[in-house]
Order: C-alpha cells, then structure tokens, then sequence
C-alpha cells in the first residue's frame, strides 16, 4: 500500500496520512519511506514515531538512506540522519528570521498589506451602529471591529 501527502513534515500535527498510516501498521509489518526528511522534521516527532513503530513491532526502512530499523548500524544512522534534519530545519529558520530582519531594517518588510478600512468602522461606529451591525455591513468579524475600536480608544 502507498500513501503520500503534500503537508509539511515540520510537525505530526494535521497529517492525516500519516496518522492513518501509522494506525493500520501491524506487528511484522515494515514502513518503507524515501528519505527521513519525509516522515519528520523534528527530532522529536522521529522519535515518537520510531517508538510508536517500534512498540507495534514494526520496523522501517528508507529506500534513498541506508536506514533498516531491524538492524543495529540502520537504527543508528537513522538517529544521525534525524539529528542533520532537524539541525537543517533549524538553520532555515535561522535564515529566514535574518532576512525579514534586514528587510524590516531596509524598510522593505512591512508585514500583510491591511484588509480591514479602520477609518471606515471608526465612521460606522460614530453613526451609531453597534459592532454587530459593523461587522455585517463590512463582511468581518465582531472580534475585528472590537480590536480595531479598542486600539484606536487606547491611542
């Protein structure tokens, strides 16, 4: 049986495949995965996920890495194999947070563009329409228009 999806390995959470997959596992079965990379990000998760694996009796094998769970050198290339992605993951964040950082300083990084006309609520509410009535005529929510009143009452 394949299974595959297209969501972010940075976390077990939301991965439906993944889940499914791992539930219908049984003892004596093998999980066959391209590349560690694929399966977790974290090395955490990994773990979790071994275990778990390892507590059904099932063993897992990567097709593109010399990773074999049923043997001693496999599960410890494995461990090292986790550690370099989450290390990897760890320095792209790393970058990442850089960049937005040089961009803010340059003052090319100014976040989401606003969706929501503040003057506008501002001139609802000053006509006398509660925040309920505001939210349907601009097609938002009431939490909106409280944020925007009380941050705008604050300043």
């Amino acid at each position: 049986m394949i299974r595959s999806e297209k969501v972010s390995g940075t976390s077990k959470d939301g991965r439906l495949e993944l889940n499914t997959l791992l539930e219908f596992l049984r003892e004596g079965d093998e999980l066959v995965i391209t590349r560690v990379d694929r399966l977790a990000r974290s090395m955490f998760d990994l773990q979790t996920i071994v275990r778990d694996l390892e507590t059904k009796g099932v063993t897992l094998r990567a097709t593109e890495q010399p990773i074999d769970t049923s043997t001693a050198a496999g599960k410890c290339f494995f461990d090292m194999l986790g550690i370099f992605a989450q290390f990897e993951s760890s320095l792209r964040k790393e970058r990442q947070l850089e960049g937005i950082a040089k961009a803010k300083a340059a003052g090319k990084f100014k976040g989401r563009p606003a969706t929501i006309d503040k003057s506008r609520i501002m001139e609802l509410k000053a006509s006398g329409l509660t925040p309920t009535q505001i939210a349907r005529e601009m097609n938002i929510s009431r939490v909106s228009v409280y944020r925007v009143t009380a941050s705008t009452a604050a300043a």
